[in-house]
């Protein structure tokens, strides 16, 4: 006779249906981030969705029932179902990272020890999806980011500085102006120049093909071929096998994996160039995203407000805006957005502190 399990106690009970509704949420992010992709991405999001599946028979075994009775899931898990249904981005994938990579199972006795170490694969798994997206975002994207971060800390610091000198609120925000569009002009320009060296070095490193045109010709005794595959850092052996390559000989006994062919170094440099970013789109980026930061602390100022008022106004705009930013910073990196968001916040807040003591001290002196 097989025995019977232990009638669950209602915090058990409790526990389980919030597993359940947390895992039926998962799997659905992970089926609306599949509706969104293609190939071998949307087979890992479905594999992780039916995973969940899996995750989400054990708490309905284990509740009989009482999993007739759904609980909601966690405000995390609905956000992410609401962002992936409609957007679909990397910032879902990163908040999915963090999801899995906060399971409760490895505490648990309730969950198994194969469910706590899929959780923990998840989280390498949509790391690795994450980090694709990151690529992709990370030159226009870093140039945008860094550059509203730039526009909110150095024209509150302008502002708060001049503003605390005395001066008529006029010449505060024509002075923000002036640094507005100062700060955007000179973000841009650096940028366009930055990427723009950057992918010049890139082009110039990649490998030309006058060896394919020069081949035909050499000596094979004393072939120069090897000389130049020695000179990108290729072992003799290795150096000999993409020389035979090239002049046609290709029964030689060498490495099979070196007979790389021009459209793969196309590809390899294509990546590059992607995850560098244009150098017309970081400059674009920059300008607008500076412009868009320097903004927001001479806003009381355009709407007509002076002084103190207009001052503490400007450094509660700014601080909002710099916790989001800084969230968002931390939901790209994989770490918490509230500790980068509190970073970004004291760096801001610090800087434009300074400049405002020194606006007191200064405007002190003067009068």
């Amino acid at each position: 006779m097989t025995p019977q399990a232990p009638t669950p106690t209602p915090a058990q009970i409790k526990r389980w249906r919030h597993y359940l509704a947390d895992e039926i949420a998962e799997g659905a992010v992970y089926r609306e981030l599949a509706n969104k992709r293609t190939g071998e991405e949307r087979a890992i999001l479905l594999g992780l969705a039916d995973a969940e599946t899996r995750h989400e028979e054990h708490w309905r075994n284990l509740l009989g029932d009482h999993a007739a009775k759904a609980a909601r899931p966690s405000l995390r898990r609905t956000v992410l179902r609401f962002l992936a249904r409609h957007f679909g981005s990397v910032f879902v994938l990163a908040l999915a990272q963090r999801a899995e990579g906060d399971s409760p199972y490895a505490a648990d006795t309730d969950a198994t020890r194969q469910m706590a170490a899929d959780e923990l694969v998840h989280e390498e798994v949509v790391r690795g999806l994450a980090t694709r997206g990151r690529n992709r975002l990370s030159g226009n994207f870093r140039a945008a980011v860094f550059g509203a971060n730039d526009g909110l800390v150095s024209n509150l610091a302008l502002v708060m500085g001049i503003g605390a000198t005395g001066v008529a609120s006029s010449f505060v925000l024509f002075s923000g102006i002036a640094g507005l569009l100062a700060g955007a002009l000179s973000m841009a320009a650096g940028e366009f120049v930055s990427v723009r060296s950057q992918r010049e070095l890139l082009s110039a490193s990649k490998p030309t093909q006058i060896t394919l045109s020069a081949a035909p010709d050499l000596d094979l005794d004393a072939n120069e071929l090897v000389l130049v595959y020695k000179a990108r850092g290729m072992s003799d052996e290795d150096a000999a096998h993409r020389a035979a390559e090239r002049m046609g000989l290709y029964s030689c006994d060498c490495n099979p994996t070196l007979s790389l062919w021009p459209e793969r170094d196309e590809e390899a440099q294509e990546i590059e160039h992607e995850e560098i970013g244009s150098a017309v789109g970081a400059a674009s980026s920059s300008f607008c995203f500076f412009a868009s930061g320097a903004v927001i602390p001479i806003l009381p100022f355009i709407f007509g407000m002076s002084g103190t008022p207009a001052i503490l106004l400007s450094a509660l705009l700014v601080g909002i805006a710099l916790l989001a930013t800084g969230g968002v910073v931390g939901l790209l990196s994989g770490a918490s957005p509230t500790k980068r968001g509190l970073r970004q916040l004291a760096i801001g807040l610090s800087a434009a502190g300074i400049t405002y003591a020194l606006g007191l001290l200064f405007g002190g002196t003067v009068a």
